[in-house]
C-alpha cells in the first residue's frame, strides 16, 4: 500500500465518504468494516436530505446553515439518489410552542424543555420557515407557503384538529446505501486518477499491533494484510466506543446514541393521501413524525428513545410501532392504519454523542473529529454526523489528517458528481426518453431500464453495454436482469445473499421479494465462488430468518393457482 496512508475502520455514510475525499487527495485508504457497507445507521434512517428544521430550535444555526448547503450540493450531484421533496406541517394554533421554542433556542433546562408542551403554532412555523428559506438561498426549490385546511391543494389532514398547513422543501434519498456504494464506486475511480489507492475489507477486522495494523477476515487468523498506516480514523458510529476498547485505548464514553424505529406500508388510502409529498407533524408528545411518499409504498418514522447495549441487536419494538400507527391515525383522516397493515419495519441507533441527562431531541446533531492522545498511531473518533452533511465531514476530517500528515489541505469534492449523477437528464420528461432509448438499445422492457436506473443512474448505459443487456432474463419476481445482478455481484463488494438483499438490490423494500429469488440469488453467489453450493440451503435460511426477526418482512409466494400470495412471516417484533 502507497504511503501516506489512512486505515478507516467503519463503512458507513461517513466512513465511505472520508475514504473518498482522502483518495481525491491523493491519500490512500484501506476501509475495514465488520459487516458490510451501509450496515449501521445508515440503513436505518429517516431517508432524508434536510437542513435540520428542528435545528433551529435549539440555536444551532451553523449546522441550519451548513446542512442546506449541503442539500443543494447534493440535489446537484446525486440527483438520482437525491430528489426534492415537498413536506406539510400541519398547525391547529397560532400562537402554540412559543414559550417552550424560546427556551429550547436560550438553552434553558426545565420550563423550555418540557415534554408537556404545547403544539407549535402558526406563528412560529412560519418565522422558522422563513429563516429556512433565507439560509437555503436555493432558487432552484420554491419557498415556503400556507393553506387552510380546507385547500385542496394541500394533504388533506384532519380538519377537527388543524387550521393549516404549511408546506416547505427539503430533499430525500430513498436509498442511502446506494449513496454509500456510489460514494466507494467514485473513491475507486478517484483512485485511477490520483495514482492513491483503495482496499475495501467487508466482514474483516483490524488489530493494532504497535505501529503496525493486521487486518483479518471475521473466521480467520492469517492477515490479509498488514501494514504501517500514517493514521486511523474511527468511523464506526454507535459503535466508537466499542472500537476504541477493541483498540485498548482509555478514556469516557463518547456515543449516546438514540434508537429510532420506522415503518413501512403498502396502505393504498394512505399513499393516496399523500401523493408526491410527505407531512411532518407532532405526535402526541410533541415528538417529530414524518410521514413519506417511498416509491409505491409509505414510510413512517420516527420514535427517539435511549439505548443501552450492541446497536445491531436494536429491533423496533411493538409499542414503537403502535405509538407510530396511533400517530398517523390521528394525523390523517379515515386511514385506520393497524399492526397487521404493517409491511415491515427497521431500526438502527443514531450516533449521537454523550450528553448526560439532556432529552433525546435535545442532543446535537453536530458532528466533529475527537483525537485521542498518547496511541502509537494517531487516531481520531468521528462523534454524531448524518446524511445530509457527510460530504462536508469528510472535508474537514480530511483537512485535518492532511495537516497532521504534513500535506496542505485541499479541497476536492465540492463539485465532484457521484457515478449516476452526472449528465443527468434536465426534466422527467427527458428522464423518460432516456429511459426508453436505454430499453431500445439495450434490448430490455421499460420496466427493466428503469430498475436498473434506479440503481445506477447515468451509469446504466455503459453498465448494460458490459454486462450484455437483459437478454438473460429477469430475476426471479422482478424487474432487475439477471446479467445485471452478476454484474453488481461482481463490482460492488458483495459478500453474502443479504448484502445483495438489503443493500444492493434493495428488495427489502419490494413486496415481489420471494424464496424463490432468494434461491436464485445464492445460486449466482455460488456461480461468483462467493458460496458453496451445499451452503445454500443454510444462507437462505438464514436470510429468511433475519428478515422475519430484523424487519418482520413479509415474503411473497404463489399459491396453487399461480397468483401472488403473500407468505406472511411478520412476528418480528421486538420486546414490549
Amino acid at each position: 500500500m502507497k504511503s501516506p496512508s489512512v486505515l478507516i475502520l467503519g463503512a458507513g455514510i461517513n466512513g465511505a465518504a472520508l475514504a473518498r475525499e482522502l483518495v481525491l487527495g491523493g491519500i490512500s485508504v484501506a476501509l475495514v468494516d465488520s459487516g458490510d457497507l451501509a450496515g449501521g445507521a445508515t440503513s436505518y434512517s429517516s431517508r432524508l436530505i434536510h437542513g435540520g428544521l428542528r435545528y433551529l430550535e435549539y440555536g444551532e444555526l451553523d449546522l441550519v446553515r451548513e446542512s442546506l448547503a449541503e442539500r443543494t450540493r447534493w440535489l446537484r450531484l446525486a440527483p438520482h439518489l437525491v430528489s426534492p421533496l415537498k413536506l406539510y406541517i400541519p398547525v391547529a394554533s397560532r400562537l402554540g410552542g412559543l414559550r417552550a421554542s424560546v427556551g429550547r433556542f436560550l438553552g434553558w433546562k426545565a420550563k423550555g424543555a418540557a415534554r408537556s408542551a404545547p403544539p407549535r403554532g402558526l406563528w412560529l412555523v412560519r418565522s422558522g420557515l422563513w429563516l429556512y428559506d433565507r439560509y437555503a438561498r436555493d432558487p432552484a426549490l420554491p419557498r415556503h407557503a400556507t393553506y387552510s385546511v380546507l385547500d385542496p391543494r394541500a394533504i388533506r389532514v384532519a380538519r377537527d384538529r388543524y387550521r393549516w398547513l404549511c408546506s416547505y422543501y427539503d430533499a430525500q434519498v430513498r436509498f442511502p446505501e446506494r449513496f454509500v456504494v456510489d460514494l466507494l464506486d467514485d473513491a475507486r475511480k478517484a483512485a485511477g486518477e490520483t495514482g492513491a489507492s483503495l482496499h475495501v475489507y467487508t466482514y474483516h477486522r483490524a488489530s493494532l499491533r504497535g505501529r503496525s495494523v493486521e487486518i483479518h477476515s471475521a473466521d480467520d487468523e492469517t492477515p490479509v494484510s498488514t501494514f504501517e498506516p500514517a493514521a486511523i480514523v474511527n468511523a464506526t458510529g454507535a459503535w466508537v466506543d466499542w472500537t476504541l476498547r477493541q483498540l485498548n485505548v482509555a478514556g469516557p464514553m463518547l456515543m449516546g446514541g438514540t434508537k429510532g424505529s420506522h415503518l413501512v406500508t403498502s396502505h393504498a388510502r394512505l399513499r393516496a393521501a399523500l401523493g408526491d409529498h410527505g407531512l411532518y407533524a407532532e405526535a402526541g408528545d410533541g415528538r417529530p413524525v414524518f410521514i413519506l411518499p417511498f416509491g409505491d409504498l409509505t414510510l413512517i418514522g420516527t420514535t427517539d428513545v435511549p439505548f443501552v447495549g450492541d446497536p445491531a441487536e436494536a429491533l423496533a419494538s411493538r409499542a414503537e410501532l403502535d405509538y407510530l400507527i396511533q400517530a398517523v391515525n390521528s394525523i390523517v383522516p379515515d386511514v385506520c392504519l393497524s399492526a397487521d397493515e404493517v409491511d415491515m419495519h427497521y431500526c438502527g441507533v443514531r450516533p449521537l454523542p454523550a450528553s448526560g441527562p439532556a432529552t433525546p431531541a435535545a442532543i446535537t446533531r453536530r458532528h466533529w473529529l475527537e483525537e485521542h492522545a498518547g496511541c502509537d498511531v494517531p487516531l481520531y473518533s468521528v462523534i454524531g454526523g448524518k446524511l445530509t452533511t457527510c460530504r462536508s465531514l469528510a472535508e474537514r476530517a480530511a483537512g485535518t489528517l492532511r495537516s497532521r500528515l504534513g500535506l496542505t489541505p485541499l479541497v476536492v469534492s465540492q463539485d465532484r458528481p457521484l457515478p449516476g449523477g452526472a449528465d443527468y437528464p434536465a426534466d422527467h420528461d427527458a428522464l423518460e426518453a432516456e429511459w426508453r432509448r436505454l430499453a431500445a438499445l439495450h434490448g430490455l422492457s421499460d420496466g427493466q431500464a428503469r430498475a436498473v436506473w434506479t440503481l445506477r443512474g447515468t451509469q446504466t448505459d455503459s453498465i448494460l453495454a458490459a454486462c450484455g443487456g437483459g437478454k438473460t432474463g429477469n430475476l426471479t419476481g422482478t424487474d432487475l436482469p439477471l446479467s445485471f445482478v452478476r454484474w453488481v455481484i461482481h463490482h460492488e463488494w458483495v459478500r453474502r445473499l443479504s448484502d445483495l438483499v438489503e443493500r444492493r438490490l434493495m428488495l427489502l423494500y419490494d413486496r415481489r421479494l420471494s424464496e424463490p429469488a432468494l434461491r436464485e440469488l445464492a445460486g449466482l453467489l455460488v456461480e461468483a465462488g462467493l458460496l458453496k453450493a451445499g451452503e445454500i440451503e443454510a444462507e437462505v435460511g438464514r436470510t429468511i430468518e433475519r428478515l422475519k426477526t430484523h424487519f418482520g418482512k413479509r415474503l411473497a409466494a404463489s399459491d396453487s393457482g399461480g397468483q401472488r400470495g403473500d407468505t406472511d412471516i411478520h412476528g418480528g417484533w421486538g420486546g414490549a
